[in-house]
């Protein structure tokens, strides 16, 4: 068992004293000695959060957690920037009309006075944060989630350390100025360190010094730091995975000043049960991969079939998240716990399972409009996978835009498939092997929840069930990310026998293309084509009286 975990057992912060003004730790757990320890809801009842990323993926799912299951919390002020001509006020209104909300909206339909934003900018000095509200957060906060990051793995350095390093080294510089904060956490990712391949719930030695990185790269122009980048990341496959673990180091510096704790998400994807099973709204990571095998777009794709498929639920993530704010908070571990937030090696699910329920989902929930049957195949073999490219994906793309071309439209399939051929390229690495990951600290967390918060708050991935939750995954794409009715789904069962008839008939005429063309100017082939003709009737004719005598 890891270091951290045997410190984290201590409950040195019970009895201590809070500071101004606020009840002692044993006072939120009822007051007496010896009676029960606060509930999740409880602790965060009454408590100030702040959230960055929380216009992101997780950050939503996070604020919504928040105000249903502990509705009782007291403001969440969350970090925003003004984007596409949007203030930071429209930007969290647009949230907050999103369909993820409706359950918070039915219980509370006044929740939004519960939201402060905060004008911030990542990539400015300070995070861009007024005086003003480094007054007011200063004074109030008492937990942190830092959820902002970028997740693209083809950021260039500068612009991924800047977003992923300084910008946590900034955030961990206001939080030491907090004078009430209990729990910074940290939001990681589980492939931090994938260039090992056994990965243990601890903070690694980082891959060179961050100081000293962002110091040498202070003065490189953008030309020499995209050659040094590949010798620089070494063995991990991007920038995103080397800043990731960079910033984990950055974090554990400030443990002996915060009470810090950084989970480890592997490949996030839709919600499994909350709000609702299948909610999503993005097509970063698995999700556009989806979509583009239940359009018909993506018919191979290489990866191992074998190969573990370590998706975790976006609500399992968050589920977490709170889980080991309170447990930070209450019991203030004397080193940073590190919480591995994965599938694999509790209740995998590999690569080829996911392609056939993928496949078996779409074709009984199709998408509208879709370009093609959904029928895409996984391969670990670089040739066969570069054969199908060309033959059902690039040969394809060329004859539909030579269509558009001739109807006067502006051709786009081909420009479609080579950014599906990049997006896929980047997740090779993650889809061809495996990783073991230890998960010790997150047992222990799960056995330090009551009954109750085990049910409000579940992490438990033993208890997932891997078909359901594709099927509802799939659907989810259609219904959230396509905004598509499910009402329309007889007309796209149409849709697709109409495309499988085009199918049958184009094949027909390519059979008679090559009769044409091939067989019927040679008398070899016409021999080879009559003799194996003569056998199939033949093996007909005895099908049919086996089958008449055996009745």
């Amino acid at each position: 068992m890891s270091t951290e975990l045997s410190e984290g057992r201590d409950l040195e912060g019970l009895g201590e004293q809070a500071t101004d003004g606020d009840t002692r730790l044993t006072d939120i757990c009822s007051g007496a000695a010896g009676s029960r320890m606060a509930s999740i809801a409880e602790y965060y009842a009454g408590k100030n959060v702040l959230i960055t990323g929380a216009t992101g993926f997780m950050g939503k799912v996070l604020v919504e957690k928040l105000l249903r299951s502990c509705p009782e919390v007291k403001a969440l002020f969350l970090l925003v920037r003004p984007k596409a001509g949007q203030s930071m006020q429209q930007r969290v209104s647009d949230m907050m009309t999103c369909k993820l909300f409706d359950r918070v909206r039915e219980d509370n339909p006044d929740f939004h006075q519960k939201i402060i934003p905060i004008s911030s900018e990542l990539m400015q000095p300070g995070l861009a944060i007024s005086p003003e509200d480094v007054e007011k957060l200063t004074g109030c906060i008492n937990i942190v989630f830092h959820c902002a990051a970028t997740i693209r793995f083809d950021e260039p350095l500068k612009h991924a350390l800047q977003l992923n390093v300084i910008a946590t080294q900034q955030l961990l510089s206001l939080a030491k100025q907090m004078h009430h904060l209990e729990a910074f956490i940290h939001i990681s990712t589980a492939y931090a360190n994938c260039n090992r391949k056994h990965i243990d719930e601890v903070i690694y030695p980082p891959p060179v010094e961050p100081k000293k990185l962002i110091e040498s790269l202070e003065w490189m122009d953008d030309g020499i730091v995209r050659d040094i980048t590949p010798r620089l990341i070494g063995d991990r496959p991007n920038t995103y995975t080397y800043t990731k673990a960079l910033a984990e180091f950055v974090v554990q510096q400030e443990q002996d000043k915060l009470n810090i704790a950084i989970i480890r998400p592997s490949i996030v994807g839709a919600s499994w049960q909350e709000p609702f099973s299948g909610w999503i709204d993005n097509f970063n990571g698995p999700s556009g991969v989806f979509i583009a095998a239940g359009k018909g777009i993506l018919r191979t794709m290489r990866a191992n079939n074998d190969a573990v498929a370590d998706l975790i639920p976006v609500d399992v993530v968050i589920n977490l998240t709170l889980a080991a704010g309170w447990y930070t908070a209450v019991h203030r571990p004397k080193s940073a716990l590190v919480y591995n937030c994965t599938t694999g090696g509790i209740n995998p699910f590999h690569w080829g399972e996911i392609e056939h329920h993928v496949m078996s989902s779409f074709k009984r929930n199709p998408l509208e409009q879709a370009f093609r049957r959904p029928n895409a195949n996984i391969t670990s073999n670089y040739l066969i996978n570069q054969y199908w490219i060309l033959v059902s994906h690039k040969f394809p793309a060329l004859i539909y835009d030579l269509f558009l071309r001739l109807s006067g439209q502006k051709p786009q399939m081909m420009r479609i498939f080579n950014r599906l051929h990049k997006a896929i390229s980047l997740l090779e690495y993650f889809s061809s092997q495996d990783w073991e990951w230890n998960s010790e600290n997150l047992s222990m967390l799960m056995s330090q929840l009551s009954p109750e918060d085990r049910k409000t708050f579940n992490f438990d991935v033993r208890q997932l069930n891997w078909p359901e939750y594709i099927e509802n995954y799939c659907i989810g794409t259609k219904k959230y990310v396509l905004n598509e009715d499910m009402s329309d789904i007889p007309a796209a069962r149409q849709h697709l026998r109409k495309l499988r008839n085009i199918r049958y008939t184009f094949n027909t005429l390519l059979v008679v293309f090559i009769w044409r063309v091939f067989i019927a100017r040679s008398q070899m082939a016409r021999n080879i084509w009559y003799f194996v003709v003569s056998l199939c009737f033949k093996f007909l004719s005895y099908f049919r009286a086996s089958s008449t005598l055996t009745n």
